[in-house]
């Protein structure tokens, strides 16, 4: 199952419940060193950690907002630390289903709360319990009116034992027992046994667990194998130096009983080679390097000769023959290796799901080597949810801005957003810079900036406009600059980070598919980073569409002589041939085509390519353009 949604109610700077969505692959939080980031990761790595470890488990004393602790213990509550809104993938719900009847979820998304007790409470039922009795009742031959409403209103063991003793019929009997388990409610759920079985037995054991990782855990050059056998190393670093003797699966009794290490060592250097192999797929710095083991014996004198007192594992790098203490290497180095090492814990377990939560990864890295860790993350999110920190421009990868949630500290405690908040610049700068590149190769930002889904739009307007221009009709005003987003779903973002640099904004754009897309865009409305009036659609200037995009101011006849001359590999398509009942011609075309999407800039291309005048254009389409840059010269004007 995915995490979709997280609410940390309270917890250390979060003081004020917050709310942010996650992607499927990559969320990535930005803002200031103590703005908050490294709480929000471990809020959410407590609700399930991947191992018994007393440090990820919530604690009134430490993790709960300091100012507000009094108030809590007078009121004597157990306290909701974080609600997480999970979403069932297909395999989970097809062993649901197998167990409980096909069609009985009603919804795929549950969601649970955890509250600092380590109490977890479920908000939702995912479970149709009427389904799900008629379902069985059929299938064991039982099935009535009568029964399946009696069973409906049971909920508890003492009820259902009371409803079976009323038959004494064998047959019902039998089959009235193989419906036990379902109404044994083990945690006393109040009114909902079905429920109570289906999140105990499935949803709660198959909840993602969580990995947390930060700089702390990188290995130490030097490690007591008796202190780490007698777990008297409590700093997170030594809980790396467990992992590495476990994936090499060295008994450290065994160990500290021999005489000769050479097979422990070699067991330790097949596990960095396997590691290793890994981490220099990525690592593209320094290929050179290579870590070496030895094990010493610190001794000390006694009346009667020496003894040991300790032995220490010593880890080593070696670069062009000279070795250098592990710490005396780059930090750089030294997290990426002992992360790899800390990582194949878990993929050691392929029963259990995962989700790394990543604090500051590669803050001790070069910018080109974090575009290295970048491309890791990448391939590891094929696998893996992943949610990572940070507040270096060379961690965000410009291209997937609605990856990002901004966090910043304010005097009521940490805020956590979808939208970056203009009166912040600090949290805005890494996200400015990280689309610096990018805007200086793609476009010329000026003050009065119209944004458009992608390039074709732009191609299209500006082609259109010179035309209208060159007929002496209305036109776009040339101080007005169109700006590509790459997508609907970057727009909210483009708007946010250009609003910040206190710049006119207005957009022109198709209209939503996306709810999610939909949804930013109402919350930046919502909290006046844009006015509802500078944002428009294009079906606004289209008599009859519910929805349009921007290729519909065409008439359908000029746009099809349009996609005719781009797509030669295809048969050339008739206004007749589109399906009446679709308004959007993009829409009518792939329907045509039986395909996803085509290329829309090749459409638009050919429009500049064969440079054509106003006369080759119908009213109906030179009409609709000119409307547009009327409308659109008049926003800006404001």
């Amino acid at each position: 199952m995915k995490l979709k949604h997280v609410e940390i109610h309270k917890y250390k700077s979060i003081s004020e419940s917050q709310n942010f969505d996650l992607e499927d692959d990559i969320t990535v939080l930005v803002g200031m060193n103590e703005s908050g980031k490294t709480s929000a990761l471990e809020a959410i790595a407590k609700t399930n950690y991947f191992q018994n470890d007393e440090a990820f488990r919530f604690n009134v004393t430490h993790d709960y907002p300091r100012r507000e602790k009094k108030k809590m213990d007078k009121e004597g509550v157990d306290a909701a630390a974080i609600t997480c809104t999970y979403e069932l993938d297909d395999s989970l719900v097809s062993k649901i289903e197998s167990d409980l009847g096909n069609g009985i979820i009603k919804t795929r998304v549950w969601v649970v709360t955890t509250h600092y007790s380590g109490k977890c409470t479920l908000q939702s039922s995912i479970i149709d319990k009427t389904k799900f009795i008629e379902g069985k009742t059929t299938q064991l031959g039982i099935s009535s009116k009568s029964l399946n409403d009696r069973l409906s209103k049971v909920n508890t063991p003492a009820e259902f034992s009371a409803l079976k003793g009323e038959y004494s019929d064998q047959k019902y009997l039998e089959a009235i027992t193989k419906l036990e388990k379902y109404f044994a409610n083990t945690c006393k759920w109040n009114g909902d046994a079905i429920n109570e079985y289906v999140a105990r037995i499935y949803l709660m054991p198959n909840r993602p667990k969580f990995l947390y990782y930060d700089e702390y855990f990188s290995l130490p050059s030097r490690i007591s194998i008796e202190k780490l056998k007698n777990d008297e190393l409590d700093e997170s670093r030594y809980k790396t130096a467990k992992a590495l003797f476990e994936l090499a699966d060295i008994d450290t009794d065994e160990l500290l009983a021999a005489d000769d290490f050479e097979d422990y060592i070699a067991e330790l250097e097949a596990t960095e080679a396997i590691i290793s192999g890994e981490l220099f797929k990525y690592w593209k710095t320094n290929k050179n390097l290579n870590i070496t083991f030895a094990i010493d014996k610190r001794q000390e004198d006694v009346h009667n000769g020496t003894r040991i007192v300790e032995h220490i594992l010593d880890i080593r790098v070696k670069s062009k023959g000279v070795s250098l203490p592990l710490k005396n290497r780059s930090k750089g180095f030294n997290w990426f290796f002992s992360f790899l090492v800390w990582f194949k814990k878990i993929q050691e377990d392929p029963n259990s799901n995962y989700i790394l939560l990543l604090d500051e990864p590669g803050l001790n890295l070069h910018a080109s080597a974090q575009a290295d860790l970048l491309d890791f993350l990448e391939d590891l999110s094929d696998n893996y949810q992943i949610v990572y920190s940070t507040h270096s421009p060379f961690m965000i990868t410009s291209g997937k801005l609605n990856r990002v949630r901004t966090v910043l500290e304010t005097d009521n405690g940490s805020v956590i957003s979808d939208s970056v908040q203009e009166k912040d610049p600090n949290t805005l700068f890494p996200l400015q810079a990280a689309l610096g590149y990018d805007i200086a190769q793609n476009l010329f930002v000026s003050q009065k900036n119209l944004l458009v889904e992608g390039v074709s739009d732009l191609i299209i307007l500006t082609a259109m406009s010179g035309m209208l221009e060159s007929a002496g009709r209305k036109f776009l005003n040339p101080d007005i600059t169109i700006v590509p987003t790459g997508g609907l779903e970057k727009v909210a973002t483009f708007i946010s980070l250009l609003r910040g640099s206190k710049l006119e904004i207005a957009c022109l754009l198709d209209s939503f598919t996306d709810p999610k897309g939909k949804a930013k865009m109402d919350k930046l409305i919502q909290d006046k980073i844009i006015q509802k009036g500078k944002v428009r659609f294009f079906d606004e200037y289209l008599t009859g569409y519910a929805k349009a995009d921007m290729e519909d101011l065409f008439s359908k006849e000029d746009y099809l002589k349009l996609f005719n001359s781009a797509f030669k590999e295809y048969i050339d398509v008739k206004e007749t041939d589109l399906l009446p009942t679709v308004q959007q011609i993009i829409l009518q075309l792939n329907q045509f085509f039986s395909i996803q999407r085509f290329n829309h800039y090749r459409p638009a291309n050919e429009l500049v390519k064969t440079s054509p005048d106003i006369a080759s254009f119908s009213d109906y389409t030179v009409d609709n353009f000119e409307k547009v840059f009327d409308e659109m010269n008049k926003l800006f004007s404001k």
